[in-house]
């Protein structure tokens, strides 16, 4: 068969293959009120945020400090006016799917939006904290700049204190879709429901994965190929059960060093604690505690000095 030939006969065919797979299997439509190409419309807004946070590294042109307070107005109302719209759309997209007449989405929306944007001060005062973090946890920093324009776990740390106060808030889908873009930009998988305290800082980053019920202390400091996962609770039938904790809790001041995984909703790594690289750890772990290679109890021994 010759192009033209195809391209004519087949083209329409194929269409309508895949119009009827989609359609046919209650995939995301414009009726349900979600609009189906904003995942890289929030990729920009995102993109917007991270430059109201800090200006002189994700703004798109150079600024000086006279130009801030005129920047940060417009972008702010850029980021309102779009970003309103989004949010109302997964609102309705949700309340479509569950039958939910009683629902006020757009109020709703309004809501959810204000809060984050009335935020934002206060997202910047925890980043700042996890700069401080990473410029006093790592040897090879020398400028807390240096820390902001080329430090993976920065855009990640940022886009998960943004998505976390819309998971927060109950805003379906957006916070999943903020978070898997710095997953997919960085190597870092935070998932938008952890919950992280100040001074984190994620050391070179890679591979990291902190799960949805993971809760993390203040000054807590992990390296690459870290997971904080869950060991999931089955029903009966071995499907997993949803809504329960699954994930491990992290105290202050622990450190947890390379390829370790940690897994499980009742593990709770104490305060100051330190996990060597390459453990395997589905059981809590005293205070103060080191561990290395496994959970034998010749492996864990009370932490005597401090490991930089």
């Amino acid at each position: 068969m010759e192009f033209s030939t195809w391209l004519n006969t087949r083209i329409s065919e194929i269409a309508d293959e895949l119009k009827n797979g989609i359609t046919g299997n209650g995939e995301l439509c414009f009726e349900d009120g979600l609009d189906l190409a904003g995942r890289t419309e929030i990729y920009q807004i995102l993109d917007d945020m991270l430059a109201a946070l800090f200006p002189g590294s994700y703004s798109r042109e150079a600024l000086n400090r006279n130009d801030i307070g005129f920047f940060l107005n417009d972008i702010l109302r850029h980021i309102s006016f779009t970003l309103r719209k989004h949010i109302y759309g997964v609102f309705k997209y949700r309340c479509s799917k569950d039958n939910c007449a009683s629902c006020d989405c757009e109020n709703r929306s309004l809501e959810a939006l204000m809060h984050l944007i009335e935020s934002l001060p206060a997202i910047r005062t925890l980043l700042q904290y996890d700069v401080q973090a990473a410029f006093e946890g790592d040897p090879a920093a020398r400028f807390p700049d240096e820390i902001v324009l080329s430090y993976p776990c920065i855009e990640a740390i940022a886009t998960y204190r943004i998505a976390h106060l819309l998971y927060q808030l109950d805003v379906p889908i957006i916070p999943r879709i903020m978070s898997e873009r710095a997953h997919s930009k960085t190597g870092i998988d935070i998932h938008p429901g952890a919950s992280i305290g100040t001074h984190f800082f994620i050391d070179h980053g890679t591979g990291v994965v902190i799960g949805e019920t993971c809760t993390i202390g203040n000054r807590v400091k992990i390296y690459q190929g870290v997971t904080l996962g869950a060991l999931s609770p089955f029903d009966k039938h071995g499907v997993p059960l949803k809504g329960q904790k699954r994930h491990p809790d992290i105290e202050d001041d622990v450190i947890i060093y390379a390829n370790a995984t940690i897994l499980g909703g009742k593990t709770v790594i104490g305060k100051g604690a330190v996990i060597g690289g390459n453990t395997w750890i589905t059981q809590s772990v005293p205070a103060g505690a080191h561990v290395y290679r496994a959970e034998r109890p010749d492996t864990i021994r009370e932490r005597k000095q401090d490991v930089s």
